[in-house]
């Protein structure tokens, strides 16, 4: 399963964030929002944004708990 954290340079969530998609395994790829006026207009103010296979699954904190069950359904 493959994951994009749209995130930004200082950010201690993001940071969070990481190593949380880490740790339950996910192929992640990041995106610095502030080099792309496009992201930046999109996800300024709610990183770390989330996308697990296309989908936008979590705005600021991932909750360890959604994402497990995430998982563990996607496998199902």
């Amino acid at each position: 399963m493959e994951a994009i954290l749209y995130t930004r340079v200082g950010c201690h969530l993001c940071d969070d964030a990481k190593e949380v998609l880490i740790r339950h395994g996910l192929l992640l790829q990041e995106r610095d929002i502030d080099s792309d006026p496009e992201l930046r207009a999109k996800f300024d103010v709610c990183v770390p944004v989330v996308e697990i296979d296309g989908k936008i699954r979590f705005r600021g904190r991932v909750d360890e708990i959604l994402l497990a069950r995430l998982l563990h359904d996607e496998d199902s």
